[in-house]
């Protein structure tokens, strides 16, 4: 019995069978004789999250746009489905030819999410890869992976046969065409490891060993090989006009989380905010030409038949031509019937007008990101906004009939105190103050929805350096926010779990030590650990004692600026002086400027060419 005729007899028996099936519009399909290189792409959660993603669309448009080279999906499979699949030994496989992913060349994770580690695990399982590279026989497909969480790959620099760093566009294809000369006189994969390595943003663990001492502290990270370079510096697409963009998105046959034709309108941000990787590791701000925007967004439309669009950026205000790009778009989807989604807009009069035209009477919620209760604490994180802009913006809101505002903040903050946490009490108090004044002093018509994440320590950023807050100490935090949230009339109060802000500060700060761990949390059912229903705490504490792993050594203690850190050798652009003079300018309150009044020295500059334009 053929794969397909298996899988044929398990999707009546599954929830959402269409997640595997595969067909979709716009999918690809090619010869195989004509393929010289087969790349998965490997999405570590289901069909819904993998298809949101965009980068997903861009490496497959990019990849099945050359001849040589056919790119295949290939997801985590739903509980229900894995579960089929290991009765009747059905293998993990591809949706577009239902071949086993252990038959692909290369199959390639992205990582974007730390939490999504195990379901790597699980899938190699399913295919019937073994997990590390060194119990990988030639046969075996090459493991690679790339996304925001190889800005520090020794978490799974065992697993991993090499890495990608920064844009992925244009090293995949080279990538592609040193896989097939190798492939073509019969090469061994340390042979191919060791040609690949030679491309900027190429990261292969094996050819690097960090030192310890008797105590267990990092002293060094030494080649062991000589070619290899001494740091692997990110990759970077100087010119977003010059690379293809898909203009036919697949379109799935279900629901996903973001069903919608998208378009990216730059890379990069120039903010600073000290705790944000993304705006550390995606530098610099490159922005697509308004003319390309609008020819992309025409083409996407035009082929998905998708009835709502949006743009995709780290702050779509900050786009230098935004007015007349918004205008553009608003009118082209207009006359084409599709909804205009906005994201990360200002609170600003612009945005409000925007905003205006684009929901009119059926207005939805605001979302807003103070990040902070007090400006003090505002000034540490480099959250450039004051009390007047949060409560203006909220004035000319309720002015224009929005009802509902979401504001998003983090607790466990470097320097955080209860008095920042009563500032967050204290500013959902007076919106609502504005809203009850504004509304003729009428209850009921308006609500705030107050959202708390805890602050996760990243790679790359002014606060690598942090320790995480313990879990009790979250926890108090979310018992004091609760009370004094639920004595003011008209505000909900949601925050994040804990124990999964933990596993994620270990990981994020993690060198190849936790990877053991990782692997016995899998085999003790851990999987699916960023869903709630799914997550497994008591299964990962299991999993560091029985592999003597101190988790919270990676998440509670606190580092200094001289340490040799994990991520040393990895370059993303930013300088590790200007991290360790934001660090500075945080332990004194002391703000930063926005790159667009004038260059702060963060080093991006030594790599590449981009000019930030535009002005504030």
């Amino acid at each position: 019995m053929t794969l397909t005729e298996q899988l044929d007899k398990l999707l009546m028996k599954v929830e959402k069978p269409a997640r595997y099936i595969g067909g979709e519009l716009h999918s690809v399909n090619k010869d195989l004789n004509n393929v010289k290189t087969r790349f998965g792409f490997a999405f570590p959660d289901t069909y819904e999250i993998g298809m949101s993603y965009l980068g997903l669309q861009i490496i497959y448009h990019i990849l099945n746009n050359t001849d040589s080279v056919f790119c295949e999906r290939i997801f985590a499979p739903g509980i229900d489905m894995e579960g089929l699949m290991r009765e009747e030994n059905l293998p993990l496989f591809t949706l577009e030819t239902k071949t086993p992913a252990k038959e692909m060349d290369i199959l390639g994770f992205t990582l974007q999410y730390e939490l999504s580690f195990t379901n790597i695990i699980n899938m190699l399982d399913l295919a019937g890869i073994p997990f590390k590279s060194k119990d990988r026989s030639e046969s075996d497909p090459i493991i690679a992976a790339g996304g925001p969480c190889a800005f520090n790959p020794e978490p799974l620099a065992d697993i991993v046969d090499f890495f990608m760093l920064g844009d992925g566009e244009e090293v995949l294809k080279k990538v592609c065409e040193i896989h097939q000369s190798w492939k073509a006189r019969n090469g061994n994969k340390r042979e191919f490891l060791e040609e690949v390595c030679q491309l900027k943003g190429i990261y292969v663990p094996a050819f690097y060993e960090p030192i310890y001492n008797e105590n267990g502290v990092l002293q060094a990270i030494e080649k062991k090989y000589e070619k290899a370079p001494d740091k692997i510096e990110k990759n970077i697409i100087e010119d977003l006009d010059t690379v293809d963009f898909p203009n036919s998105n697949v379109v799935p046959l279900i629901e996903v989380v973001h069903d919608r034709a998208v378009v990216e309108i730059f890379r990069g941000c120039t903010r600073g905010c000290r705790f944000c990787q993304a705006g550390m590791i995606y530098r610099p701000v490159r922005e697509r030409s308004q003319d390309r925007i609008i020819d992309i967004a025409k083409n996407q439309i035009a082929s998905t038949g998708y009835e709502e669009m949006s743009i995709l950026s780290l702050s779509t205000s900050d786009y230098s031509k935004i007015e007349p790009l918004v205008t553009d778009l608003m009118g082209m989807c207009k006359q084409n019937n599709v909804s205009l989604s906005l994201p990360s807009l200002r609170l600003d009069s612009f945005s409000f007008n925007v905003l205006e035209q684009i929901q009119g009477y059926k207005k939805t919620g605001l979302t807003f990101a103070p990040e902070a209760g007090t400006q003090r604490l505002r000034d540490v994180i480099n959250k450039c906004i004051t009390d007047k802009d949060i409560y203006s913006g909220m004035e000319q809101a309720i002015s224009l009939g929005w009802t509902s505002v979401k504001l998003y903040f983090m607790v466990g903050l470097p320097t955080e105190t209860y008095e920042d946490l009563d500032g967050i009490a204290e500013i959902a108090k007076n919106i609502m103050d504005i809203a009850y004044r504004m509304n003729g002093n009428k209850r009921g018509r308006f609500n705030v929805t107050v959202s708390v994440s805890n602050f996760v320590p990243k790679a790359h950023t002014p606060f690598q350096w942090c320790a995480q807050d313990t879990m009790e100490s979250f926890e108090e935090k979310h018992r004091y926010l609760r009370e004094k949230l639920r004595k003011i009339k008209g505000v909900n109060f949601n925050y994040h779990g804990t124990e999964t802000s933990h596993m994620e500060a270990v990981f994020a700060r993690g060198d190849r030590h936790v990877c053991e761990t990782l692997i016995k949390a899998w085999s003790l059912g851990c999987k699916f650990d960023g869903w709630r229903e799914h997550f497994k705490y008591d299964k990962w504490l299991q999993a560091f004692k029985e592999t003597g792993i101190d988790d919270n050594s990676y998440a509670f203690k606190a580092g200094n600026p001289e340490d040799i850190l994990p991520w040393d050798h990895i370059d993303c652009g930013v300088s590790k002086e200007f991290l360790i003079s934001e660090w500075n300018k945080a332990n004194h309150c002391e703000q930063t400027q926005d790159c667009r009044r004038g260059c702060v020295g963060c080093g991006i500059n030594t790599h590449t060419e981009c000019k930030q334009e535009g002005t504030l």
